[in-house]
């Protein structure tokens, strides 16, 4: 029972409609109306409901909302109180063959799933959801299957299984509907699982199973992590769904075949009849794809059951309608969206009548409600007016505003409620803040106690005249007035609606990128370029096997500059470095000659730079923390009450940084702090959090923006976050009259102005500031040389952020550690929806078609088109396409004030198709424009295209993208394979590390400047950062470790082979980490990953680990070579340690001992059945502990 819900129940309304729903279980009657109820009211109602009628219907109850954004709080609602509720998305219906993202697909996979298991006390959608043709639940249930430990099942019978189901075989899983066979070791990602742990505990979700083989029998089975591929929870049975919603085998095949091939007959649209006979052939190709990206537009072959969600709710089912006259306009929009888009498919043949056929018709909904105990939930009861029901009840209750930032109203009104013999219950946010709200009102004089300390108070229980605070991230206050009880709400967010992300918007949240440094080699292709620290740059040419003397070694095969080719042995590893850099794949980079002067001479160039670089970047650095500053005082309560008052749960990331800029604020030396962070980051609200932290200081602030736009977007931010905190916020820009702009520089002038938003305009002359505390940059790299050099002198003595919407590398962050503040957000925020994207041929009726869907529904569209010279042909063509649409083109050559007029009428809703270049990467926020086409986007990189789909989705509307190119035979060979990076990333978010880590080498070369991203682009990104790491420590006056070789060659197989790891990029990135294997723990830590992801260690893969180990120990030693002859053992010291060598040697048997012939050494003897690997490792091992002895005793 909960404090809040119990309030609910505190009204005698509750009570008889409570009866109402339990008659209704026992004798079917007509739907119930419980009207009155406000925003706060509706939310406890529903949550008192759901959990009193579990009594008499344990069965998962339908809630039916009328928006997405309605649906996603009311699951968060019901997970904060502990209830398993989930949010079915409506399909997005695909009627060509394109490659399509599936998070929605598995979104809904999900909860079908979860329904069929029992998982769910409550699942919530949209009217059009519910009505969508799904799989049935019987088939559902028959594709569900089982894997249960130490039962048999033989390897190609799983995954021919898998693949019928709609998974996808790759190499190594990473995202949902994936999988991988790896001999007896199957990896499977499904969209949801419902495990059983050995504890017999059952663990549901989006989890990656990995299932061991021993024969044929399930050896061992567990969930595991993706970024690291261990096992983190064993388990003995997975019950798995299929990846795919509509499943067909040949026979379904059959028939849609025929019905494409009748409908090519009849079709007279030559545009259509290319689509069909595209369709045709990936029909008729044996060996095509397993998927039909079609299929959608013939669902009633694959199911003619014709059945949807409800399918999955019977009788039994309680059903709640939130707001059902919205929920009728829902339905009523969404069908009429449905007709025309089949209207138009119709018109254009590309499908026949009877199979267009995709929803159960509006009226099946009004049956299925008056077939079930439904209750309608509404403020008003006008959704009802004129149905017959079994009962109205009729709550009164009325919203209450949030007092999270007006602790005096709150105290005006308490007093009021007392006086009126109210009990009341405030909501704080947290225990922290419920105490402080505890004894801020006991100041004043209020009886106030908190949950903690009342124990199991019930509603009744309350007195009036005492306050019982809760803390609960619970969004609106209310007051019930019949039962006369309040709830007082001082949560920030209770004004915005926003539920800080907790539940369903938690799951999608994706996790710091600080597994990115394993990035590069699980990437790498053979042809791709690489570094090698002494020879330069070559091309790998794959992992080769070379038999010597009976020995198997593999080594890297890496291509230089004309015939030279260089065969490194797989230990060598670290040496070697994957190139990352602008020509890493257009061909254009010059190899290296091996024994050429060349590249010494470049790398020598690139340490001078680099050298040059950080010691000017010290000298500023020294000479800034020798200046004086202000110190900022430390954070009060109206700080925290700010901060509180943020609608959003911050990321880890912004609390990083915000800590970061308060501790450079609050020193008595001028910060200079560099803000990176991906578009959509939260780099504002960190910036705001500091400029509000500078005016409690008694400071003034300046923003400094490129755009007169952005100066807007940032001005309207700025008040909507300081309205209620007595700050005085204004701009100076062209969208102020020259009176009202020479108003204003008097009141900064007078300090009457905290914080100033403008464009360059800011660094005129005749902008005076009273007490200038803290400059705020966003996007320096887009102001001119004289421009930054203004800002240098305005920025004297005072504390400096600058923002930047490109990321960097968190490894360049690291080397410039102690020259150079930098705080990273590399934390996308949780409350974002994924955006639907797909990638195609252009198809001009795909393209129409995705526009007029956008337009339909009163959103915008973005076309990106990268030719200034034939943009405006493109809109033509376009207006003619689709006539009643208004169209503007946007590039980078007209001139700055048109195109932030064009920014302006875009924002304002007076554009509905943007063609514009890539300029929209750094264009303004458009919340409304929620479909972006780009074309030819086979041109555009990873990075690019990643950046560029983040303009859309940034509302609580679902954002959709389009990524066409043109017909396959006009593409070149490097095209081609970033289409098919792009496809993957589309699909399943595959190359998301690939696509940050281009954007990131994009964010250091703004960093470091032009002269150094040219020595960086010379030598490769990783060599770069290696040698920069060096300068700055030598810099400092740090020494360098001497570096040291020790190779190693010792008789036996020491190699990964390909029947145990089978994909050689895979095996490129397990060489690449054994050669860094420094101790006994790495060794061991990289035997259990092999042991967990490949299975029983072959003995070459033992032996390369040890191998490894031996190679560190020698090094750690003063060995520079280790070489078995034979059966003796060769060392070969730097220099000799005869104390210690004859401590050794007494401690093995006479078997050491040092020959001083030729180049002197270390002898060790070994027998035939000796293991030598072991036997060298223990007299390394002995060594090191003996010289470690020997000197602690000198000390």
């Amino acid at each position: 029972m909960n404090i809040l819900t119990d309030c609910i129940r505190a009204d005698a309304e509750y009570s008889q409609l409570l009866g109402a729903v339990r008659e209704n279980f026992r004798s079917k009657a007509l739907p119930i109306l419980a009207n009155g109820l406000c925003e706060g009211a509706s939310d406890a109602f529903c949550v008192a409901l759901l959990e009193d009628a579990s009594a008499f219907s344990p069965h998962c109850a339908l809630i039916i909302c009328p928006e997405e954004k309605e649906c996603l709080h009311t699951v968060e609602l019901l997970e904060r109180f502990g209830h398993r509720a989930a949010f079915f998305p409506a399909r997005d219906l695909s009627f060509y063959d394109i490659t399509a993202s599936h998070e929605y697909e598995h979104e809904r996979l999900l909860v079908l799933s979860g329904l069929v298991s029992g998982t769910y006390e409550a699942v919530v959608t949209t009217p059009d959801a519910a009505l969508g043709y799904t799989i049935p639940p019987e088939r559902l249930r028959d594709a569900m299957f089982t894997v249960d430990f130490d039962h048999e099942i033989e390897p190609a019978v799983l995954a021919g299984r898998l693949v019928e189901l709609g998974y996808v075989r790759v190499e190594a899983v990473e995202a949902s509907g994936q999988f991988a066979v790896r001999g007896g070791i199957i990896d499977v990602f499904p969209p949801f699982g419902l495990f059983t742990d050995q504890e017999g505990e059952e663990v549901h979700g989006a989890n990656p199973l990995r299932i061991e083989l021993f024969g044929d029998c399930v050896d061992r089975m567990g969930i595991f992590d993706v970024d690291s591929q261990r096992i983190r929870i064993p388990v003995s049975r997975a019950v798995l769904p299929p990846a795919r919603e509509l499943i067909y085998g040949a026979e379904v095949r059959g028939r849609i075949e025929r019905a494409v091939r009748a409908q090519y007959r009849l079709c007279k649209n030559e545009q259509a009849k290319e689509v069909l006979k595209k369709e045709i052939a990936v029909l008729d190709d044996p060996d095509g794809a397993m998927e039909l990206r079609f299929a959608d537009a013939y669902m009633t072959l694959i199911y003619p059951e014709k059945e949807s969600l409800l399918s999955y709710f019977s009788e039994k089912n309680l059903v709640l309608v939130r707001s059902t006259t919205a929920v009728r306009d829902r339905l009523k929009a969404s069908e009429w969206r449905m007709n025309e888009s089949i209207k138009e498919l119709l018109e254009s043949g590309t499908v026949a009548g009877k199979y267009a056929e995709y929803s159960l018709p509006s009226g099946t909904l009004e049956t299925f409600l008056a077939d079930r105990v439904c209750v309608h939930v509404d403020a008003l009861s006008s959704g009802m007016s004129g149905k017959r029901l079994s009962g109205i009840f009729g709550f009164r209750t009325k919203h209450m505003v949030s007092y999270a930032e007006n602790f005096r109203l709150l105290c005006e009104d308490l007093t009021g409620f007392f006086a009126d013999g109210h009990r009341v219950i405030l909501i704080a946010e947290n225990h922290t803040a419920g105490v402080h709200l505890q004894e801020m009102l006991r100041e004043e004089n209020f009886v106030a106690v908190t949950e903690e300390e009342a124990g199991a108070y019930r509603a009744k229980d309350l007195e009036p005249g005492v306050v019982l605070i809760c803390w609960r991230e619970y969004l609106y206050g209310y007051e019930m007035i019949a039962p006369r009880i309040a709830v007082l709400s001082t949560n920030p967010d209770a004004r915005t609606g926003a539920l800080r992300p907790g539940g369903y918007t938690a799951r999608r949240k994706k996790k710091r990128q600080d597994a990115r440094s394993i990035m590069s080699w699980e990437e790498l292709q053979t042809g791709d370029l690489v570094v090698h620290e002494a020879y330069g740059i070559g091309r790998y040419t794959g992992i080769e096997n070379v038999v010597s003397l009976g020995v198997s070694r593999d080594y890297i095969g890496i291509q230089f500059d004309g015939s030279d080719k260089l065969f490194l042995p797989v230990e060598q590893m670290d040496k070697v470095s994957k190139y990352i850099g602008p020509h890493a794949d257009d061909g254009m980079l010059k190899l290296s000659r091996l024994g050429g002067t060349e590249w010494g001479k470049a790398k020598q160039r690139v340490k001078a730079a680099v050298r040059d670089m950080a010691k000017e970047l010290i000298r500023l650095y020294a000479g800034r923390l020798r200046q004086p500053g202000f110190a900022f005082p430390e954070d009060d309560a109206m700080q925290r009450d700010f901060e509180n008052a943020f609608a959003y749960e911050e990321t880890q990331g912004q609390l990083d940084a915000i800590a970061d800029i308060k501790t450079d604020m609050e020193k008595p030396v001028p910060m200079d702090r560099l803000l990176c962070g991906d578009v959509g980051y939260g780099k504002t609200e960190v910036a705001l959090r500091a400029a509000f932290k500078a005016v409690l200081g008694g400071k003034q602030v300046a923003i400094l923006v490129p755009t007169t736009l952005l100066a807007l977007q940032h001005y309207q931010t700025a008040l909507s976050r300081m309205r209620s905190f007595a700050v005085s916020v204004d701009m100076i820009s062209r969208f102020r009259s020259p009176k009202e702009q020479t108003q204003t520089l008097a009141r900064v002038a007078r300090g009457d102005v905290d914080i100033l938003i403008g464009t360059h305009r800011l660094l005129g002359k005749d902008i005076h500031f009273h007490d200038l505390g803290l400059l705020i940059v966003d996007e320096e790299q887009r102001f001119g040389v004289a421009q930054k050099e203004k800002l240098k002198q305005m920025a004297k003595n005072v504390d400096v952020l600058t923002l930047s919407a490109t990321p960097i590398p968190r490894t360049l962050n690291m080397a410039m550690g102690g020259i150079r503040d930098i705080s990273l957000l590399d934390e996308a925020p949780g409350n974002r929806l994924p955006v639907q994207t797909y990638v195609l041929e252009h198809d001009r009726l795909v393209i129409e078609d995705a526009i007029r869907r956008e337009l339909r529904r009163g959103g915008q569209v973005f076309y990106l088109y990268n030719y200034v010279d034939s943009i405006d042909r493109v809109a033509a063509q376009l207006a003619k396409d689709i006539p009643d649409a208004r169209i503007t083109v946007a590039h980078g050559k007209m001139e700055k004030e048109e195109l932030e007029e064009i920014w302006e009428r875009m924002l304002s809703g007076e554009i509905d198709i943007l063609v514009c270049t890539t300029i929209i990467e750094t264009g303004v926020d458009i919340p409304n424009a929620n479909t972006l086409i780009v074309e030819n986007a086979h041109k555009l990189g990873l990075s690019q295209l990643h950046q560029i789909r983040g303009r859309v989705g940034r509302s609580a509307r679902r954002a959709y993208a389009y990524f066409t190119y043109p017909p396959e035979k006009s593409i070149s060979e490097i095209a081609e394979k970033r289409l098919e990076a792009i496809r993957e990333y589309a699909e399943f978010g595959a190359g998301f590390r690939i696509a940050m880590r281009d954007m990131e080498i994009r964010g250091a070369g703004n960093l470091l400047g032009a002269e150094q991203h040219g020595h960086m682009d010379t030598v490769g990104y990783d060599l770069y950062i290696r040698l920069l790491n060096e300068a700055v420590i030598e810099e400092q006056g740090g020494q360098l470790p001497k570096k040291r070789e020790c190779a190693v060659t010792i008789n036996v197989d020491a190699n990964i082979p390909a029947q145990y790891v089978r994909y050689p990029a895979q095996r490129m990135s397990l060489y690449k980490r054994i050669a860094l294997i420094r101790n006994e723990f790495d060794r061991q830590d990289m035997t259990d990953e092999l042991l967990d992801r490949f299975g029983e260690l072959p003995a070459p893969t033992e032996n390369l680990l040890m191998i490894a180990l031996i190679r560190a120990l020698a090094l750690e030693c003063g060995l520079k070579q280790i070489k078995q002859e034979g059966n003796e053992v060769r060392m070969y010291p730097e220099k000799f340690d005869f104390p210690v060598l004859s401590s050794v040697a007494a401690a093995f048997d006479g078997r050491m001992r040092v020959v001083v012939m030729g180049e002197p050494h270390i002898s060790l003897r070994v027998r035939k059945e000796d293991n030598v690997l072991k036997i060298v490792h223990d007299v390394l091992e002995k060594y090191t502990q003996i010289s470690q002895d020997i000197h602690k005793e000198e000390m």
